[in-house]
């Protein structure tokens, strides 16, 4: 049942990756990157599941932590900049 959600996310991190480099306009690239952040963090998290372990609730937090403020910055600067 892993696999099967690895191969999604990895559709979906495919998806993102593309918006990202291929994005029209900076507001597209910081939303996928946003994305893209969400989606390794629930790799992750899909990883600890299958590995019945907990040490990567601690990569977990940190990713979305980092992704959060991420996408609060890039969005105050996109703000600032207009668009």
């Amino acid at each position: 049942m892993t696999v099967v959600a690895f191969v999604f996310l990895s559709v979906g991190a495919l998806a993102f990756l593309a918006r990202l480099l291929l994005g029209p306009s900076l507001p597209d690239r910081v939303i996928a990157l946003d994305g893209l952040a969400s989606t390794v963090t629930v790799g992750v998290i899909v990883a600890a599941a299958r590995s019945n372990s907990g040490f990567e609730i601690d990569i977990v937090l940190v990713i979305a932590l980092v992704g959060f403020v991420g996408t609060g910055v890039l969005a105050r600067f996109v703000e600032r900049r207009g668009g």
